[in-house]
């Protein structure tokens, strides 16, 4: 996740206050996989922010031309994980610590992507 160019940096901002992010990166080969790694704040966050965060992932370019998505998602964040099922098809989860890794297949580009998105919160992309 070193090479700016198959990297990503991606937020979920509450006012100012990063509530959700994730660190995304692609592999070289065209329709390949794509590595996400997806994190919380600690304590309440607005309800649906995990939810925005999956699909700011899904969303992503590389990640629709991409045909595979193994993420790591803290166990326990079922906002996360049942977004994930609605958004990928194949879904596959393990505990491994307290972290649940999904491995799933990215559906095809002509799917439009999810228009659900909680009101309050914005995402950003760094390259």
């Amino acid at each position: 996740m070193t090479d700016p160019e198959t990297s990503r940096h991606i937020e979920i901002k509450d006012g100012d206050q990063t509530v959700a992010d994730a660190d995304v990166s692609a592999s070289a080969e065209p329709e390949g996989t794509i590595r996400a790694s997806l994190r919380a704040a600690s304590g309440h966050i607005a309800p649906g922010s995990r939810a925005s965060l999956v699909d700011a992932v899904m969303d992503l370019p590389e990640v629709r031309e991409s045909s595979r998505l193994k993420a790591a998602v803290p166990l326990g964040d079922g906002e996360s994980l049942q977004r994930l099922r609605e958004r990928a098809d194949e879904v596959t989860t393990r505990p491994a610590g307290s972290t649940a890794l999904v491995d799933a297949t990215v559906p095809p580009q002509d799917e439009s992507p999810s228009e659900s998105r909680a009101p309050d919160s914005q995402s950003s992309a760094d390259h």
